[in-house]
């Protein structure tokens, strides 16, 4: 079965971005170059993780090439603070995703590829980096889409920056148990199931 690719090498945009309310949010990864969009669902972990990835990746381009390819310094602000582009249509569900640097162009491409149904939960603490990257490759070949974007580091750092705040605006966190404390209130399990005051 052919994978449909959904690829942009050269995006006016790039970012990831949320529909609903905290505790009900769902993320998405959306890319826009002239009139093509195409938005894909992630868990708010990917997001987490890919910007933190994305965020290494810069800062070893930096480290790597001596300065000779412009980095950005981090920041904690983004310029692109808008909404994500209508018509949000889901495209599919994002399972495996890869980052690699592309020396050619000095450009960072990033695969998301499509949830496969016997994607399971990698150990990476457990998990030797070729065994990663070897279940990765498989997963990516039963995969039935991917999105495929290349971006400047640039536009990288203002993906880290935008989805590290996006990421942070949810609910807060239990200070006991760490869990997602929703507006209506907390039972927190370390409380054995009772409510207790957080402050």
């Amino acid at each position: 079965m052919a994978i449909v690719e959904h690829r942009y090498d050269a995006p006016d945009r790039f970012v990831s971005g949320t529909v609903g309310e905290p505790g009900d949010r769902t993320f998405f990864f959306q890319a826009r170059q002239g009139n093509r969009l195409t938005s894909v669902v992630a868990e708010k972990q990917q997001v987490s993780v890919l910007a933190e990835h994305v965020d290494r990746v810069l800062g070893e381009i930096s480290r790597l090439t001596g300065g000779l390819v412009p980095v950005p310094p981090k920041r904690e602000t983004a310029y692109d603070n808008e909404p994500l582009d209508a018509p949000i249509t889901e495209e599919f569900r994002v399972g495996t995703m890869t980052i690699a640097w592309d020396p050619n162009d000095s450009r960072i491409v990033i695969e998301m590829f499509s949830v496969t149904e016997d994607d399971s939960e990698i150990d990476l603490d457990e998990t030797s980096a070729e065994d990663a990257e070897a279940i990765a490759r498989a997963e990516a070949e039963r995969a039935g889409e991917v999105l495929i974007v290349r971006i400047p580091p640039n536009v990288a750092r203002d993906f880290v920056a935008r989805s590290m705040a996006l990421v942070a605006a949810g609910r807060p966190a239990c200070p006991f148990c760490e869990q997602p404390i929703d507006p209506d209130g907390h039972i927190c399990p370390r409380a054995n199931g009772y409510r207790r005051p957080l402050f």
